[in-house]
Order: C-alpha cells, then sequence, then structure tokens
C-alpha cells in the first residue's frame, strides 16, 4: 500500500495549540504531515514566513513524521509537485465549515485527485485563533496554553520591540 501524506497549509500567523492539537491528530493518521507556511499576499504578518517556519519547527519536535515547509502560489500545484493527495483543514465553527467547504470543492475542481480531511479541533481550543492571540499579546494578555511555548516567547518579544 502507498504510504499515506497529507498536507496542512496555513498562515500560522502565530501558531496556536489549536493548530497544534490538529498536527499530533493528523500525525496519527498520516504517515507524513507536511505542514507548509502559506504566503499570503493579502494579510500583513506579524512573523515573517521564516519566522513562522521557525516556530512550527520549534513547536513540532516532538513530532518525527512531520515537516514544516513554506510555500507560494496555488495549493493544489503544491500538491501535484510534491505527489500529496490530501489536504487537513481544520474546522473550529460553523462558519469555518462553510469557507473550508467551499475552498475543498474548489481545489477538488482544480485537482480531482486531491482530498480534503476535516478535523474538528478540540473543545478547549475551539475559540482560539492566531488573530485573537496576536491581540491579547499585543496588551500584555496571558497567552500561556493557547500558544506553544517557543511562540509564547517570540510574542512576548515582538511586542516588546513594537511597544
Amino acid at each position: 500500500m502507498a504510504p499515506k501524506n497529507a498536507l496542512y497549509p496555513g498562515s500560522f500567523d502565530p501558531v496556536t495549540s489549536g493548530h497544534i492539537n490538529i498536527i499530533e491528530r493528523g500525525a496519527q493518521l498520516f504517515d507524513e504531515v507536511v505542514v507548509a507556511v502559506a504566503v499570503n499576499s493579502a494579510k500583513k504578518p506579524l512573523f515573517t514566513i521564516e519566522e513562522r517556519v521557525d516556530l512550527l519547527k520549534a513547536s513540532l519536535t516532538h513530532l518525527t513524521n512531520v515537516k514544516v515547509v513554506s510555500f507560494d502560489g496555488l495549493l493544489v500545484d503544491y500538491l501535484k509537485n510534491n505527489d500529496l493527495h490530501f489536504v487537513i483543514r481544520g474546522l473550529r465553527a460553523i462558519s469555518d465549515f462553510e469557507y473550508e467547504f467551499q475552498i475543498a470543492h474548489l481545489n477538488k475542481r482544480l485537482d480531482k485527485e486531491m482530498d480534503t480531511v476535516f478535523m474538528m479541533t478540540s473543545e478547549e481550543y475551539f475559540y482560539v485563533s492566531s488573530s485573537i492571540v496576536r491581540e491579547l499579546a499585543s496588551f500584555g494578555g496571558d497567552i500561556h496554553g493557547l500558544v506553544p511555548r517557543p511562540v509564547e516567547e517570540a510574542l512576548i518579544k515582538k511586542f516588546k520591540k513594537i511597544g
């Protein structure tokens, strides 16, 4: 049987404990999970692409079947170029599903070989988003447990520089 590898794309600005939860669970389902940090020209990120890749790597050292990369362009092109056929998407709420459902069908139209696997985040993280974490951190709020330790340290340092 061919190995089953999956791609988990996102901007991860910053990676949250909810993201880590999805990655850990995906790593149990697939032989390998490629976490792909996307360059999104429509967003102005807090962390550079290199910083986001490094923070993910530092947060995922306990998972041997996960690798972290960055990519720019269409998701389906990355999948085709890397012989990947599964995409993992995390869901927190109904609104996430509506958006992800549309994207999954568009991607399937562009690449009939790919499939999207939706995973519900664990209930302790369903309210956590990167934007909420960024805002909380910008005001010096307690982000412990909402993000992995390397990310917590990087956010504190980043907002000390900005502030």
